[in-house]
């Protein structure tokens, strides 16, 4: 039994943050997964900037809300999904992945959740579990599963490498650099047939 586990962001649709800072004219957000492996120490200072801003759901809601697919994802993953099981386990969150789920035709996904204040601020978030991309993976494999992984960023390294196969894909240099050993992929059509070769 294989299970396909992919990243969101990088993956399948673009940044979320980079997106936002591009919207919001605040550059220092387009620090992402890629530059900080540390997501928790991450989200602190992303959160610490909003609020620094007065930012707050709403103007990340209305930047996700013009964020599509990136070209070609939606049949890549129509297809795979025809192929074997599959999820996405991401470390965003349930209040910005839902529009990003429906124009992806509703995959299964595993995220986090924000904690939101009634004025919309963005006051803490709740991780699903410790490592929950490598937990996921390892849980899957518990019950029966074997694991397929695919990313693009430092936290995927643990699922990737916990698989029974996995790839980077659309990853930036120095990860590919620090992770020679990882089969690297640009396309879609070159990810599904790797996909279809260990299925």
């Amino acid at each position: 039994m294989n299970i396909v586990c992919l990243d969101l962001e990088g993956v399948l649709v673009p940044e979320i943050w980079i997106a936002f800072a591009k919207e919001s004219g605040i550059p220092e957000l387009t620090k992402t997964t890629r530059d900080e492996p540390d997501y928790d120490k991450l989200m602190t200072w992303r959160l610490e900037v909003l609020k620094e801003h007065g930012l707050g759901l709403k103007e990340i809601q209305d930047t996700i809300a013009k964020i599509d697919p990136i070209p070609g994802a939606k049949e890549f993953l129509d297809e795979l999904r025809s192929l074997t099981q599959v999820i996405i386990i991401s470390d965003t969150f349930e209040q910005f992945a839902t529009p990003l789920m429906k124009k992806l035709g509703w995959p299964t996904i595993f995220c986090n959740s924000l904690e939101v204040a009634e004025s919309g601020e963005i006051t803490g978030f709740r991780m699903r579990c410790e490592q929950s991309k490598l937990t996921t993976v390892k849980a899957l494999q518990s019950i029966g599963y074997e694991t397929i992984a695919s990313g693009d960023s430092y936290n995927d390294l643990g699922m990737i490498r916990a698989s029974k196969a996995g790839f980077l894909f659309k990853s930036p240099d120095n990860i590919k650099n620090d992770n020679p050993d990882l089969a690297a992929y640009e396309t879609y059509d070159e990810l599904l047939a790797a996909i279809k070769n260990v299925l």
